[in-house]
Protein backbone atom coordinates (compact mmCIF):
# COMPACT_ATOMS: atom_id res chain seq x y z
CA UNK A 1 0.00 0.00 0.00
CA UNK A 2 1.49 3.23 -1.04
CA UNK A 3 2.53 5.44 1.67
CA UNK A 4 0.33 9.37 2.31
CA UNK A 5 2.00 11.88 0.40
CA UNK A 6 2.77 14.10 3.37
CA UNK A 7 5.07 16.52 1.83
CA UNK A 8 2.13 17.43 -1.00
CA UNK A 9 -0.38 17.58 1.87
CA UNK A 10 1.40 19.95 3.48
CA UNK A 11 1.94 22.41 1.00
CA UNK A 12 -1.80 22.33 0.20
CA UNK A 13 -2.83 23.40 3.74
CA UNK A 14 -0.34 25.74 3.81
CA UNK A 15 -2.35 27.60 0.58
CA UNK A 16 -4.97 27.31 2.58
CA UNK A 17 -4.34 28.96 5.65
CA UNK A 18 -5.70 31.65 6.74
CA UNK A 19 -3.11 33.25 8.25
CA UNK A 20 0.57 33.97 6.75
CA UNK A 21 3.66 34.98 7.77
CA UNK A 22 5.58 35.93 5.37
CA UNK A 23 9.60 36.67 5.89
CA UNK A 24 13.01 36.18 3.97
CA UNK A 25 16.08 37.84 2.26
CA UNK A 26 16.58 41.69 1.81
CA UNK A 27 16.15 42.20 -1.50
CA UNK A 28 14.04 38.98 -2.54
CA UNK A 29 10.79 40.74 -3.47
CA UNK A 30 8.59 40.33 0.13
CA UNK A 31 6.91 43.42 -0.70
CA UNK A 32 5.75 42.30 -3.81
CA UNK A 33 4.62 39.16 -2.66
CA UNK A 34 3.14 41.42 0.68
CA UNK A 35 1.01 43.59 -2.17
CA UNK A 36 -0.04 40.51 -4.28
CA UNK A 37 -1.38 39.11 -1.23
CA UNK A 38 -3.52 42.40 -0.42
CA UNK A 39 -4.77 42.53 -3.62
CA UNK A 40 -6.17 38.86 -2.91
CA UNK A 41 -8.13 40.15 -0.10
CA UNK A 42 -5.77 39.31 2.39
CA UNK A 43 -5.40 42.33 5.40
CA UNK A 44 -1.77 42.55 5.05
CA UNK A 45 0.50 44.08 8.25
CA UNK A 46 4.20 45.02 7.11
CA UNK A 47 6.60 45.23 9.38
CA UNK A 48 4.77 44.50 12.49
CA UNK A 49 7.23 43.97 15.85
CA UNK A 50 7.54 39.91 16.45
CA UNK A 51 5.93 40.96 20.49
CA UNK A 52 2.83 42.18 18.68
CA UNK A 53 1.77 39.22 16.98
CA UNK A 54 0.16 36.88 19.70
CA UNK A 55 -2.05 40.17 20.49
CA UNK A 56 -2.61 40.27 16.82
CA UNK A 57 -3.73 36.99 16.47
CA UNK A 58 -6.03 37.12 19.34
CA UNK A 59 -7.73 40.07 17.68
CA UNK A 60 -7.77 38.03 14.49
CA UNK A 61 -9.75 35.05 15.95
CA UNK A 62 -11.87 37.06 17.77
CA UNK A 63 -12.80 39.36 14.41
CA UNK A 64 -14.33 35.84 13.16
CA UNK A 65 -14.95 36.35 9.52
CA UNK A 66 -14.69 40.02 9.47
CA UNK A 67 -10.84 40.66 8.58
CA UNK A 68 -10.53 37.07 6.11
CA UNK A 69 -7.40 35.89 5.67
CA UNK A 70 -4.30 37.95 6.63
CA UNK A 71 -0.52 38.36 6.29
CA UNK A 72 2.23 39.92 8.70
CA UNK A 73 5.93 40.75 7.16
CA UNK A 74 8.26 40.00 9.11
CA UNK A 75 11.80 40.20 8.35
CA UNK A 76 15.78 41.44 9.36
CA UNK A 77 14.39 44.55 10.63
CA UNK A 78 13.37 43.02 13.56
CA UNK A 79 16.92 42.28 14.64
CA UNK A 80 17.54 40.63 17.92
CA UNK A 81 13.85 40.07 18.68
CA UNK A 82 14.17 37.66 15.40
CA UNK A 83 15.57 34.51 18.33
CA UNK A 84 12.21 34.39 19.78
CA UNK A 85 10.38 34.10 16.31
CA UNK A 86 10.44 30.14 16.17
CA UNK A 87 9.37 29.15 19.47
CA UNK A 88 6.51 32.57 19.10
CA UNK A 89 5.46 30.61 16.01
CA UNK A 90 5.40 27.20 17.36
CA UNK A 91 2.89 28.53 19.90
CA UNK A 92 0.62 30.87 17.41
CA UNK A 93 0.36 27.51 15.17
CA UNK A 94 -1.32 25.95 18.21
CA UNK A 95 -4.16 28.73 18.32
CA UNK A 96 -4.52 29.52 14.67
CA UNK A 97 -3.87 27.60 11.65
CA UNK A 98 -0.79 29.75 10.46
CA UNK A 99 1.53 29.43 7.59
CA UNK A 100 5.02 30.36 7.34
CA UNK A 101 6.55 32.16 3.83
CA UNK A 102 9.86 32.61 3.11
CA UNK A 103 10.94 34.20 0.26
CA UNK A 104 14.59 34.13 -0.83
CA UNK A 105 16.77 34.43 -4.32
CA UNK A 106 20.47 33.62 -5.17
CA UNK A 107 23.07 35.77 -4.59
CA UNK A 108 23.59 37.12 -7.68
CA UNK A 109 19.64 38.11 -7.98
CA UNK A 110 19.98 39.69 -4.76
CA UNK A 111 23.68 41.70 -5.62
CA UNK A 112 21.70 43.04 -9.06
CA UNK A 113 18.78 44.48 -7.23
CA UNK A 114 20.71 46.00 -4.91
CA UNK A 115 22.94 47.72 -7.38
CA UNK A 116 20.10 48.74 -9.07
CA UNK A 117 18.59 50.46 -5.79
CA UNK A 118 21.20 51.41 -5.27
CA UNK A 119 20.45 50.66 -1.37
CA UNK A 120 22.67 49.72 1.26
CA UNK A 121 22.09 46.23 3.01
CA UNK A 122 19.54 47.05 5.99
CA UNK A 123 22.06 45.14 8.76
CA UNK A 124 24.54 48.19 7.53
CA UNK A 125 25.96 50.29 5.81
CA UNK A 126 29.74 50.11 7.02
CA UNK A 127 29.40 46.07 5.12
CA UNK A 128 29.36 45.26 1.66
CA UNK A 129 25.80 44.13 0.48
CA UNK A 130 27.59 40.74 -0.59
CA UNK A 131 28.39 40.35 3.17
CA UNK A 132 25.25 41.27 4.54
CA UNK A 133 23.45 38.60 2.21
CA UNK A 134 25.80 36.21 3.97
CA UNK A 135 24.78 37.57 7.36
CA UNK A 136 21.14 37.90 7.10
CA UNK A 137 21.02 34.25 5.39
CA UNK A 138 22.92 32.99 8.50
CA UNK A 139 20.95 34.86 10.81
CA UNK A 140 17.30 33.40 8.85
CA UNK A 141 18.97 29.66 8.51
CA UNK A 142 16.26 28.33 11.57
CA UNK A 143 13.43 30.48 10.28
CA UNK A 144 13.71 29.08 6.48
CA UNK A 145 13.35 25.63 8.42
CA UNK A 146 10.04 26.12 9.77
CA UNK A 147 8.84 27.22 6.44
CA UNK A 148 5.68 25.63 4.63
CA UNK A 149 6.81 27.38 1.30
CA UNK A 150 9.96 28.36 0.45
CA UNK A 151 9.07 30.78 -2.73
CA UNK A 152 12.67 31.45 -5.03
CA UNK A 153 12.21 34.67 -6.97
CA UNK A 154 15.62 34.50 -8.57
CA UNK A 155 14.18 34.19 -12.04
CA UNK A 156 10.85 36.44 -11.89
CA UNK A 157 10.31 39.71 -12.95
CA UNK A 158 8.21 42.04 -10.22
CA UNK A 159 4.94 41.50 -12.74
CA UNK A 160 5.67 37.78 -12.90
CA UNK A 161 6.08 36.89 -9.18
CA UNK A 162 2.54 38.74 -8.87
CA UNK A 163 1.17 36.92 -11.18
CA UNK A 164 2.70 33.80 -9.53
CA UNK A 165 1.49 34.56 -5.57
CA UNK A 166 -1.55 35.18 -7.32
CA UNK A 167 -1.73 31.68 -8.62
CA UNK A 168 -0.69 30.09 -5.53
CA UNK A 169 -2.23 32.06 -2.60
CA UNK A 170 -6.05 32.20 -4.35
CA UNK A 171 -9.06 30.69 -3.00
CA UNK A 172 -9.37 26.82 -3.25
CA UNK A 173 -12.04 27.36 -5.41
CA UNK A 174 -9.92 29.25 -8.08
CA UNK A 175 -7.91 26.61 -9.74
CA UNK A 176 -4.55 26.74 -9.52
CA UNK A 177 -2.13 27.18 -12.59
CA UNK A 178 1.76 26.54 -13.29
CA UNK A 179 3.64 29.50 -14.98
CA UNK A 180 5.32 27.82 -18.13
CA UNK A 181 8.33 29.41 -19.18
CA UNK A 182 9.75 28.32 -22.53
CA UNK A 183 12.98 29.64 -23.40
CA UNK A 184 14.95 29.17 -26.64
CA UNK A 185 18.97 29.98 -26.20
CA UNK A 186 22.37 28.99 -28.26
CA UNK A 187 25.11 26.74 -26.85
CA UNK A 188 27.71 28.88 -27.56
CA UNK A 189 26.33 31.60 -25.31
CA UNK A 190 26.41 28.40 -22.17
CA UNK A 191 23.27 27.02 -20.89
CA UNK A 192 20.14 29.01 -18.90
CA UNK A 193 20.94 28.51 -15.64
CA UNK A 194 17.66 28.38 -14.56
CA UNK A 195 16.09 25.86 -16.54
CA UNK A 196 14.26 23.02 -15.23
CA UNK A 197 14.66 20.78 -18.19
CA UNK A 198 16.74 21.02 -21.63
CA UNK A 199 16.24 20.09 -25.25
CA UNK A 200 18.85 19.94 -27.91
CA UNK A 201 17.28 21.13 -31.54
CA UNK A 202 20.77 21.22 -32.69
CA UNK A 203 19.45 17.93 -35.21
CA UNK A 204 17.15 20.16 -36.82
CA UNK A 205 17.75 21.52 -40.43
CA UNK A 206 19.98 24.22 -40.03
CA UNK A 207 18.75 27.83 -41.89
CA UNK A 208 22.10 29.13 -41.00
CA UNK A 209 23.07 27.58 -43.71
CA UNK A 210 20.48 29.06 -46.33
CA UNK A 211 21.12 32.53 -47.54
CA UNK A 212 18.17 33.60 -47.78
CA UNK A 213 17.39 32.64 -44.02
CA UNK A 214 20.37 33.29 -42.70
CA UNK A 215 19.76 36.74 -41.36
CA UNK A 216 16.11 36.30 -40.07
CA UNK A 217 15.30 34.44 -36.87
CA UNK A 218 13.18 31.85 -35.80
CA UNK A 219 10.17 33.60 -35.23
CA UNK A 220 10.01 34.58 -38.91
CA UNK A 221 7.59 32.05 -40.80
CA UNK A 222 9.65 31.00 -43.13
CA UNK A 223 12.33 29.92 -41.30
CA UNK A 224 9.75 28.42 -39.06
CA UNK A 225 7.96 25.99 -41.98
CA UNK A 226 11.80 25.31 -42.82
CA UNK A 227 13.06 24.27 -39.08
CA UNK A 228 9.34 22.29 -38.45
CA UNK A 229 8.28 20.28 -42.10
CA UNK A 230 11.24 18.04 -41.59
CA UNK A 231 9.66 14.43 -39.96
CA UNK A 232 12.20 14.35 -37.29
CA UNK A 233 11.41 18.03 -35.97
CA UNK A 234 7.25 17.08 -36.26
CA UNK A 235 7.94 14.29 -34.18
CA UNK A 236 10.52 15.92 -31.87
CA UNK A 237 7.14 18.66 -30.90
CA UNK A 238 5.10 15.89 -30.68
CA UNK A 239 6.87 14.08 -28.34
CA UNK A 240 8.14 16.82 -25.82
CA UNK A 241 4.67 18.15 -26.21
CA UNK A 242 3.13 14.83 -25.06
CA UNK A 243 5.91 14.37 -22.46
CA UNK A 244 5.05 18.35 -20.98
CA UNK A 245 1.66 17.35 -20.68
CA UNK A 246 2.13 14.60 -19.21
CA UNK A 247 4.46 15.92 -16.70
CA UNK A 248 2.87 19.82 -15.87
CA UNK A 249 0.12 18.12 -13.44
CA UNK A 250 2.33 16.10 -11.51
CA UNK A 251 5.11 18.57 -10.97
CA UNK A 252 1.72 21.14 -10.11
CA UNK A 253 0.21 18.42 -7.46
CA UNK A 254 4.01 18.20 -5.76
CA UNK A 255 3.51 21.75 -5.31
CA UNK A 256 5.72 23.53 -8.26
CA UNK A 257 4.16 27.29 -8.98
CA UNK A 258 7.09 27.32 -12.35
CA UNK A 259 8.87 25.54 -14.26
CA UNK A 260 11.16 26.50 -17.23
CA UNK A 261 11.92 24.68 -20.17
CA UNK A 262 14.58 25.34 -22.63
CA UNK A 263 15.54 24.32 -26.09
CA UNK A 264 19.28 24.99 -27.86
CA UNK A 265 20.56 24.75 -30.44
CA UNK A 266 23.74 26.31 -31.59
CA UNK A 267 23.72 30.54 -31.81
CA UNK A 268 20.08 30.88 -30.45
CA UNK A 269 18.30 32.37 -33.49
CA UNK A 270 16.99 30.11 -35.09
CA UNK A 271 15.50 26.20 -34.74
CA UNK A 272 15.98 26.97 -30.95
CA UNK A 273 13.70 29.93 -31.37
CA UNK A 274 10.89 27.88 -33.67
CA UNK A 275 10.95 25.26 -31.53
CA UNK A 276 9.83 27.54 -28.61
CA UNK A 277 7.04 29.13 -30.12
CA UNK A 278 5.81 26.46 -31.91
CA UNK A 279 5.83 24.80 -28.32
CA UNK A 280 4.07 27.76 -27.21
CA UNK A 281 1.25 27.35 -29.37
CA UNK A 282 0.64 23.38 -28.90
CA UNK A 283 0.66 24.07 -25.28
CA UNK A 284 -1.77 26.90 -25.37
CA UNK A 285 -4.71 24.94 -24.65
CA UNK A 286 -3.39 23.12 -21.63
CA UNK A 287 -4.19 25.33 -18.85
CA UNK A 288 -1.45 26.59 -17.81
CA UNK A 289 -0.18 30.39 -17.72
CA UNK A 290 2.76 30.56 -21.09
CA UNK A 291 5.87 32.61 -21.15
CA UNK A 292 8.12 32.62 -23.84
CA UNK A 293 11.62 34.19 -23.80
CA UNK A 294 14.48 33.79 -26.62
CA UNK A 295 17.68 34.76 -24.51
CA UNK A 296 20.27 35.06 -27.17
CA UNK A 297 18.24 36.11 -30.08
CA UNK A 298 19.80 40.01 -29.72
CA UNK A 299 23.10 38.85 -29.74
CA UNK A 300 25.54 38.93 -32.78
CA UNK A 301 26.13 35.74 -34.80
CA UNK A 302 30.00 35.36 -33.73
CA UNK A 303 32.09 32.54 -34.31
Amino acid sequence: MPRPRRRSLRRAESVAAPLLILTGLSGSGKGTVLRALEDLGFYCVDNLPISLIPTFADLYVRSGDEVGRAALLVDIREGEALRDFPSLFARLRRRVPTSLVFVEAGDLALLRRFSETRRPHPLGSEISVREGIRRERRLLKSIRALADVVLDTSRFTPHELRQLVLDRFARAQRRRRLLLSLVSFGYRYGLPADADLVFDARFLPNPNFVPAYKPLSGRDPRVARYVLSSPAARAFLRRITQLLKFLLPHYLREGKSYLTVAFGCTGGRHRSVAIAEAMARALAGAGHRLHVRHRDLSKSDRP
